[in-house]
C-alpha cells in the first residue's frame, strides 16, 4: 500500500495533470533484498512533475504535497518501500536472534531461503497455504497471515535482514526529518509477535541512522475481507491493537487510523488521499506546530453500571459523533463466560458511550471495531475515526 503509485490511485486522471510542484523532490530506492551489507543504489532526485510523479508512492506524494501546501518548504521524498514486505525483513538480522519469540521465523525463513528459487517449492508452499485459508474461511475465521507469493521467493521481501540491507543501509547517509510507515498485512498471523517486532524494528532505525529519536508515523491496517454480522477473533485486529500499542512505547510516534478507507474486496485500496492527509495532520501538528486536530480517540477506560459499560474515551477534542446512525455500531460486550455479543451503544456525554446487550445481564469487559472488517461510525468532531480496542487481555488468535 506505500508502494502503490499515484497513478493506480483514485482520481489519478484529476491529481496528475496538476502534479507539477518544484518545491518537491522525489527518489527512489530500487535495490532488490539483500543478506549482505549494502551502501548504495542506482536513483536519481527528481522534481516532482506530472512526469515523475504517477509512478511514485501515492500515500508518499500526497503527504509531501500537503506538507509544501502548508508550509510553502521544499520538501524531499525517498520511496524505499516494498509491496507485499514482512516488517521482519527491514531489521537486521542479529536484532532478532537470541530472542524465542523470533526463532520459529528466522527457521523458516531459513527454510524458504533454501530452495528460493525452486518453482516446485513455491507451488507446494501455496497450495498448503490456500488449503488451511479454505479451512478457515469454512470455519468462519480469518484466512492465515503469510500467503506465499513467488517474489517472495526470488527476491526475500520476506526474509529476515533483507529489505534492511537493501532498502535502508543505502539511504542512511541522508538527513531526514521522520519516517512514515504502512506494513502489517503480511505480519496478521503473528500479531502477538509483532508487539515486539514492530517497536524494535523502530528503534532499531533510530539507533543505527544516529540522528536521534526522530518521528515515526504509521498507517493503522484498514478494514479488510467480508463484513461479519457476528463479533469474533481477528488477527487482523490483534495486529492493529500491535500498532496502537507501539504509541505507549516508543516516543516520536503516531499513528493514523483508517477502519473506515479500506476495501474489503481489494487490499490495496484506491483511497490513498485520505490516508495521507490523516498522515499530515500528525506531521503539522507535532513537527510544525499548526494547530490541528491530529488524534483519534482512543480508550480510556471503563466503568460498569449494572447492566451496562460505561466507555471513556481520551483524545476526543470536542466530541464523539456517529455517522449514518445516530446508534453508535460496532461495540461488542461479554460477560465472564468470554462469550462475545453484538452489543447496543450511545453517546451519552462527550467522550463517554454507553454500552449494553439484553444477552449480557453482568458484563465484564468490551470490544469495537474489533474484526477484519468491522461495521463502525464513531468519530471525532475532526472526522478522525476512534481506534479500534478491547478492554479485555484474554488469549487472542494468534498468541
Amino acid at each position: 500500500n506505500m508502494e502503490w503509485s499515484l497513478a493506480d490511485s483514485r482520481d489519478a486522471d484529476l491529481e496528475i495533470p496538476t502534479a507539477d510542484h518544484p518545491q518537491i523532490r522525489l527518489i527512489t530506492c530500487g535495490n532488490q533484498g539483500n543478506q549482505t551489507p549494502v551502501d548504495d543504489f542506482d536513483g536519481r532526485w527528481e522534481v516532482c512533475t506530472r512526469y515523475s510523479a504517477p509512478w511514485f508512492s501515492a500515500i508518499g506524494y500526497y503527504f509531501g504535497r500537503e506538507i509544501n501546501r502548508h508550509e510553502k518548504v521544499p520538501v524531499g521524498l525517498i520511496d524505499n518501500s516494498w509491496g507485499g514486505s514482512s516488517c521482519d525483513a527491514w531489521i537486521r538480522r542479529d536484532k532478532m536472534e537470541g530472542n524465542p519469540i523470533y526463532d520459529q521465523s528466522l527457521a523458516k525463513a531459513d527454510e524458504l531461503a533454501a530452495d528460493a528459487n525452486q518453482e516446485e517449492a513455491f507451488n507446494r508452499r501455496l497450495a498448503e497455504w490456500e488449503k488451511q485459508a479454505a479451512l478457515a474461511r469454512a470455519a468462519g475465521q480469518p484466512e492465515p497471515g503469510g500467503r506465499p507469493w513467488l517474489r517472495d521467493n526470488v527476491n526475500g521481501q520476506c526474509r529476515p535482514a533483507n529489505l534492511w540491507h537493501g532498502r535502508v543501509e543505502p539511504i542512511m547517509p541522508y538527513a531526514i526529518r521522520g519516517v512514515l510507515w504502512y506494513q502489517g498485512e503480511t505480519n496478521a498471523g503473528r500479531s502477538y509477535q509483532y508487539r515486539e517486532m514492530f517497536p524494535l524494528m523502530i528503534q532499531h532505525w533510530r539507533d543505527e541512522w544516529g540522528q536521534g529519536d526522530f518521528p515515526f508515523y504509521w498507517v493503522q491496517l484498514a478494514d479488510y475481507m467480508n463484513e461479519s454480522s457476528e463479533p469474533g477473533e481477528s488477527g487482523w485486529a490483534e495486529l492493529r491493537e500491535a500498532q496502537t500499542m507501539t504509541l505507549d512505547r516508543l516516543p516520536h510516534t503516531g499513528q493514523a487510523v483508517i477502519i473506515d478507507l479500506g476495501d474489503g474486496a481489494d487490499i490495496h485500496p484506491r483511497n490513498k488521499v485520505d490516508v495521507a492527509k490523516r498522515l499530515a495532520r500528525i506531521a503539522l501538528a507535532r513537527n510544525y506546530g499548526r494547530d490541528i486536530v491530529y488524534k483519534s480517540p482512543r480508550y480510556d477506560n471503563l466503568q460498569i453500571a449494572g447492566d451496562k459499560i460505561l466507555v471513556h474515551f481520551k483524545d476526543v477534542d470536542k466530541e464523539l459523533r456517529t455517522i449514518d446512525k445516530r446508534e453508535a455500531l460496532g461495540f461488542a460486550i461479554a460477560g465472564e463466560d468470554r462469550k462475545w455479543h453484538t452489543a447496543q451503544a450511545k453517546i451519552v456525554d462527550k467522550d463517554w458511550v454507553e454500552v449494553w446487550s439484553d444477552a449480557v445481564t453482568e458484563p465484564v469487559a468490551v470490544r469495537y471495531a474489533w474484526a477484519d472488517n468491522p461495521v463502525c461510525n464513531l468519530y471525532n468532531a475532526a472526522g478522525l475515526p476512534v481506534t479500534p480496542f478491547r478492554s479485555d487481555d484474554w488469549p487472542g488468535v494468534t498468541k
